[in-house]
């Protein structure tokens, strides 16, 4: 085989993985579960989160039935989506807002925040409004208390912080900041903000859980941060003694 030969077939190869891996990529789901302690919570304590971030309308099998199927098995006591429930160009509301309402059935505590396609989408008052019907916490700039397991956690979330719609201070204003603080912010640049130091913990989507990583190197380039330093995973361990949060992230891979 020529030299050419093996250089087409190089890049035939190349573009099919790339092609399977990006049908991969917006087809499947992945669950990430992570266990961590805090001593803010009290020791005899524990709390399960589901966070569901970035579907982009994405329908996983019949009416998300696989997507439902694992919420019902992470048996959590509260639900939290971090924004892109939607996509810019969706024009129907009812799939997603159907998803909702069936996951009511899994826990009554469901709150909301917006994402940038939430902001780019011309629908996005008929989607809010039907969240609230439906009996979904929509926390945009504001914040609310949620008890759980005989603990009282503070729960904040943000407009999107990518589109310039996010509102820290109002968000925070009046918070009992005794309790364990929760932030919910769609965009986890949040982080380079005062303010955002002041919760316990901050759930984000908007990456789709990577970026662009060299060895040794760590991250390069993630959704929005292009050609800088991209954050990167780490592992952090607290006190075993405090009381303990799990998170069952679900979002496309």
């Amino acid at each position: 085989m020529t030299k050419k030969r093996w250089m087409l077939l190089i890049l035939i190869t190349a573009a099919a993985a790339i092609v399977g891996k990006s049908y991969y990529d917006t087809n499947v789901f992945k669950t990430a579960h992570v266990t961590f302690a805090s001593e803010e919570l009290p020791s005899d304590t524990s709390i399960r989160m589901l966070q569901i971030s970035d579907l982009h309308n994405k329908q996983f099998g019949e009416s998300n039935e696989p997507l439902l199927h694992a919420a019902k098995e992470a048996d959590p006591d509260m639900i939290v989506v971090t924004g892109d429930l939607i996509d810019e160009s969706t024009s129907s509301m009812e799939p997603m807002l159907q998803l909702m309402k069936k996951l009511t059935n899994v826990t009554e505590k469901i709150y909301f925040v917006t994402g940038n396609h939430e902001w780019d989408n011309p629908h996005t008052e008929t989607l809010l409004n039907g969240l609230e019907e439906r009996d979904i916490t929509v926390l945009g700039n504001t914040h609310t208390q949620v008890e759980i397991d005989g603990a009282v956690i503070n729960l904040a979330g943000i407009d999107d912080h990518y589109t310039n719609h996010h509102n820290l201070i109002r968000a925070f204003q009046g918070i009992n900041e005794e309790h364990y603080t929760i932030l919910l912010s769609h965009a986890p640049l949040i982080v380079e903000n005062e303010t955002a130091a002041r919760a316990d913990l901050i759930l984000s989507g908007h990456t789709h859980g990577g970026q662009i990583r060299l060895p040794f190197l760590g991250g390069l380039v993630s959704p929005g941060k292009a050609f800088s330093r991209a954050t990167t995973k780490e592992r952090t361990d607290l006190s075993p003694a405090a009381g303990s949060t799990s998170t069952a992230a679900s979002a496309p891979v």
